[in-house]
């Protein structure tokens, strides 16, 4: 009996292992944008007041934009100069785009308030780490108490 449950421990063991793996299609965050930049996305259409029109041409050049983003940090991630360079070339050439979109005020505010959300998904980084810190600490003094 003992061997059976063994050998069925097993089989399950393999099958949940094989479910866990990522596809192989090729879509993963990384590709598709991913909810941060799905919430960036968000975030920059309502700084900017985009009409539903206007966001419905706006998301799918700004996912590109993204995905080309990400290209171009990962493609240049040792050399920062190369990196900073491309990475000006590609907002100019969005720029246009968007421009072609929205109105040029606006479009030129795009970058301003990409910034300003990674700014704020630092800090609320930072914060979250800064908690996970002093959370532990706070957890053995109330075990040492108690004893």
């Amino acid at each position: 009996m003992k061997k059976y449950l063994t050998i069925l421990f097993s089989l399950l063991l393999v099958a949940f292992t094989g479910f866990a793996q990522a596809d192989s299609t090729g879509t993963d965050d990384a590709e598709t944008g991913g909810k941060l930049q799905e919430r960036m996305k968000e975030y920059i259409q309502k700084k900017l007041n985009l009409s539903k029109g206007e966001s419905e041409k706006f998301s799918p050049v700004f996912m590109r934009y993204m995905l080309e983003l990400r290209k171009t940090n990962r493609e240049f991630k040792g050399d920062g100069i190369m990196r900073a360079s491309k990475i000006a070339e590609l907002r100019v050439k969005y720029r246009g785009e968007f421009r072609q979109i929205i109105d040029e005020q606006r479009a030129d505010r795009i970058f301003k308030h990409e910034i300003e959300f990674k700014e704020i998904i630092r800090k609320e980084i930072n914060d979250r780490t800064q908690k996970n810190r002093i959370r532990p600490r706070t957890r053995a003094v109330i075990i040492q108490r108690q004893i």
